[in-house]
């Protein structure tokens, strides 16, 4: 008992010493249990006849994993009886058993079994017998043998076991009540059996998902703080973004609201009328982005000059096209010298102004008003008492 729980000791500072890169994943009570069925020979140790003297054996165990190392189990095995009794058996032999994985501890251990590993199991039992005539007997025993495992399956869930294995009867009497010839508990090899036997094991199924232990990755505390520090860069530049995106959603909805009183007070409409020392008169005429045509809306405009000219024969008219900054400087003057021209045109074939009275000039990107969109316009300047 003594080398098994040294044994156990240092499978766990195995475990332990590899624990820098994974650690085992976290386990729950209900985890790593398996049953199995036994059957072999047992025989006397000492004076009998290996086979001739071997009997048949059969029992159940209960197993739990505490690691891939350690583990420990509940096993009950059975003698079937050769001779005339009363029950089918000669004894049987109900164990606490611990288990050392002498694979893992030396070679470590991998995410899964291997396909072949090595027990060391021992522990110790109650011994019954089952007399002939006088009555039964009890007693103590110890137990230590190897398991030889052979794993099977893509999830190893099964096991194949072979058990070599020696057991002694600590009392000695062999299932004889002869208490004058009582001997304390020791070791005796004419007093225990050789037991070899076969077994079938099943692993259930742990809250991991897999029939075994399974290993996850241990992060270094380094990494795991420049991982952190690097979240929260990210966190702050988003909380950036989202503050930027934020004031920019307020610029659109003020352009939005913007736009909407636009559109409910209809067509904007940019008409003035200065007159200074000089007694000159100005009438401005809008249009569309892009465009030269004069909306009907702005043909009033037009019109009262046309009025003023009509009523002052001597007067003339210098109209300037503008346009707003939209696009290239050589489409701009386009524009803007064909809004001149559409307006002198009006002035000709509508209102039959003399076009000897008219000068119509584009004048390129506009910046009379603060708001550029409303650039797109051409402004009428009517001089008093010059012809032309």
């Amino acid at each position: 008992m003594k080398k098994l729980f040294i044994l156990s000791l240092v499978g766990l500072a195995s475990l332990s010493a590899t624990a820098q890169e994974t650690t085992l994943q976290e386990t729950r009570f209900t985890d790593n249990w398996s049953v199995g069925l036994n059957g072999g020979i047992v025989t006397p140790l000492t004076h009998h006849a290996f086979w001739g003297n071997a009997r048949s054996a059969v029992g159940v165990q209960l197993n739990k994993d505490v690691t891939p190392v350690f583990g420990f189990g509940i096993e009950s095995m059975w003698t079937i009886h050769t001779s005339e009794s009363r029950t089918a058996f000669d004894a049987s032999n109900l164990s606490l058993l611990g288990r050392v994985n002498l694979t893992n501890l030396f070679a470590g251990y991998r995410d899964e079994p291997r396909l072949f590993e090595i027990e060391a199991m021992a522990g110790a039992g109650w011994l019954h017998y089952y007399a002939n005539g006088e009555g039964d007997a009890n007693g103590w025993s110890t137990k230590a043998g190897l398991n030889l495992n052979f794993n099977l399956g893509l999830e190893r869930a099964w096991t194949i076991a072979i058990k070599p294995a020696v057991v002694w009867n600590m009392d000695g009497n062999d299932g004889i009540n002869d208490y004058a010839n009582f001997m304390p508990s020791h070791y005796d090899v004419n007093h225990a059996n050789f037991e070899l036997t076969a077994g079938i094991v099943y692993h259930f199924k742990g809250s991991n998902g897999a029939h075994h232990f399974t290993r996850v990755r241990l992060y270094d505390p380094y990494e795991v703080d420049e991982l952190n520090a690097k979240i929260n860069d990210l966190r702050e530049a988003v909380s950036e973004k989202n503050a930027q995106l934020h004031q920019a959603n307020g610029r659109i909805n003020a352009l939005s609201h913007e736009v909407k009183k636009l559109r409910d007070r209809g067509p904007v409409i940019q008409t003035q009328t200065v007159t200074n020392t000089r007694e000159t008169l100005e009438s401005v005429i809008t249009f569309r982005q892009g465009k030269s045509v004069i909306d009907a809306s702005q043909q009033p405009n037009v019109e009262r000059v046309a009025t003023y000219l009509r009523n002052h024969r001597e007067a003339t008219v210098d109209i300037k096209g503008y346009a707003s900054p939209e696009g290239s400087a050589a489409i701009n003057e386009k524009i803007a010298q064909a809004r001149a021209e559409a307006v002198k045109k009006m002035l000709v074939s509508k209102y039959k102004i003399s076009s000897s009275r008219i000068t119509a000039e584009g004048q390129g990107v506009g910046d009379m008003f603060s708001e550029p969109d409303w650039n797109r316009v051409s402004i009428c300047t009517i001089n008093e008492n010059q012809t032309k």
